[in-house]
C-alpha cells in the first residue's frame, strides 16, 4: 500500500468512525425515550437505565455501519472529484484500482467487524439488555414503586399502594388475588413492607384485613389480622420462564434443535430460520454499499455536472436496498422459502456495481482525464 493510498485510508477511516458515532447516538436517543417508563413507572436508577441503553449498541452499529462506510466513501471520494485530486492522481500514473483500493480495504474491514458484530456481540449484548430489563421488571421493589396505581403485578394478582415512604414502607395496601380459579380473594391493610425470601419476594401488611368470596355459595369469609405474609413465588419463576428472542441467540441456538420447548413450534420455527439468514447475509451490506458508492464516483468520466446526479442514484439505490434488507426478515418469517431474496439483495447489488465499476474503469482507458461539458 503507497503512502497515497494509506492516507485515503485514513480519511475514510476516520470519517466512518466519525458518523457511525453519529449515527449510532441519534437511533440510541430515539431507542431510550422507549424506555424512559422503566425510570418512571418502575423506578429504576439511572445506572441502570445507562446499563439497558449501553447493552443495545451493538444492534445499533450492525444497523447504521454499512450506511456510515457508504456515506464515508462518498463524502471523501467525492472531495477529492471536486478538489481536481482524483484527476491528478489518474495523471501521476495511480490506476483507478489504486485510487478504489482504500475504500475496499475499508468495505472488508467494516463486513468483518459486521459479522462479528452479529455472530457473537449482538446476541450477547441482548441477552444481557433482556435479562436484566427482566430481571428490573420482576423486582417488586421496582414494579409496586408507582403510587395511587392500580398494577398488575402477575397474571390474576393486582396490587395498589397510596403512599409509598422514604424509608420503604408501604401504606395503604390493597391486593385483588384471582389466582386460585373460584375463589377471589381481597386484602387490606394499613401499612406494610417487602421483604425478600429464597423463594421471592414477598409482602408483609400490618393491621388489615382479609375476604374471601365463595362464588358458589355466595358466601363472605372475613378475617381480621395483624400480621399477613403475601408471597409472590411466581416473579421469581418469571427470568426462568422467559422464551429467548432471536435476536439474542447464538447461530447454534438458531439452527440447533432449540433452547426453549416452543422452538420446533410450526409458528416460532420460521422466525428463529429468518434470523439464521439475515445473521448471514445482513454483514455483506457494508461491502456492497461501498462498492455502490464507488461505481458512481470512479466509472466513466469525471464530469463534475453529472456528478450529482450518480450521487443522487446511489443514494437512492442503497436507500432502496437497506429497507428492502428490513422487509425482507419479515417476509421470511411468513415463508422460509423466500430466504434467498435476503442474500440476492445483499450480494447482486454487488456483483452489478462491482462489473460497472470495472466497465467503467475500462472504459476510460484512452479518453481525456477530464470531460468538459460543451
Amino acid at each position: 500500500m503507497t503512502n497515497l493510498e494509506r492516507h485515503i485510508l485514513r480519511q475514510l477511516v476516520f470519517l466512518t468512525l466519525v458518523i457511525l458515532l453519529a449515527l449510532t447516538f441519534a437511533v440510541w436517543l430515539s431507542q431510550s425515550l422507549r424506555l424512559i417508563k422503566l425510570i418512571v413507572n418502575q423506578g429504576i436508577d439511572i445506572a441502570s437505565f445507562l446499563y439497558l441503553i449501553a447493552l443495545l449498541a451493538p444492534a445499533f452499529i450492525s444497523i447504521v455501519m454499512p450506511l456510515a462506510g457508504f456515506a464515508a466513501v462518498l463524502v471523501i471520494y467525492n472531495k477529492m472529484a471536486n478538489d481536481s485530486e482524483l484527476v491528478v492522481m489518474r495523471a501521476a500514473g495511480f490506476s483507478p484500482l489504486q485510487i478504489a483500493r482504500p475504500a475496499l480495504y475499508l468495505g472488508i474491514v467494516l463486513t468483518l467487524a459486521n459479522y462479528l458484530v452479529a455472530f457473537y456481540l449482538q446476541p450477547a449484548s441482548y441477552r444481557a439488555f433482556k435479562d436484566t430489563r427482566t430481571l428490573l421488571q420482576t423486582e417488586l421493589s421496582a414494579v409496586l414503586i408507582e403510587e395511587g396505581v392500580f398494577t398488575d403485578v402477575t397474571d390474576g394478582l393486582t396490587v395498589y399502594i397510596r403512599d409509598r415512604l422514604d424509608d420503604g414502607s408501604l401504606q395503604g395496601i390493597l391486593v385483588h388475588d384471582t389466582r386460585t380459579q373460584g375463589k377471589p380473594v381481597t386484602m387490606m391493610a394499613d401499612r406494610g413492607f417487602i421483604a425478600d425470601a429464597d423463594a421471592g419476594p414477598k409482602v408483609v401488611m400490618l393491621k388489615g384485613n382479609r375476604q374471601e368470596m365463595n362464588q358458589e355459595t355466595g358466601q363472605l369469609a372475613l378475617l381480621y389480622f395483624d400480621r399477613y405474609t403475601l408471597e409472590l413465588t411466581q416473579l421469581g419463576k418469571q427470568l426462568e420462564m422467559r422464551w429467548p428472542d432471536p435476536a439474542e441467540r447464538y447461530l447454534s441456538e438458531l439452527v440447533g434443535p432449540g433452547i426453549h420447548p416452543s422452538d420446533n413450534d410450526p409458528q416460532v420455527r420460521p422466525r428463529l430460520t429468518a434470523e439464521a439468514h439475515k445473521r448471514f447475509a445482513s454483514p455483506f451490506l457494508s461491502m456492497t454499499f461501498i462498492l455502490l458508492a464507488l461505481s458512481a464516483l470512479l466509472s466513466g468520466d469525471y464530469n463534475r455536472r453529472g456528478q450529482t446526479n450518480r450521487l443522487a442514484v446511489a443514494v437512492i439505490i442503497v436507500g432502496a436496498l437497506d429497507a428492502a434488507s428490513f422487509g425482507s426478515h419479515s417476509l421470511i418469517e411468513e415463508d422460509t422459502f423466500l430466504a434467498p431474496l435476503i442474500y440476492a439483495i445483499s450480494l447482486l447489488p454487488a456483483l452489478a456495481a462491482g462489473f460497472i465499476l470495472i466497465a467503467g474503469i475500462r472504459g476510460t482507458t484512452g479518453k481525456p482525464l477530464v470531460s468538459v461539458p460543451s
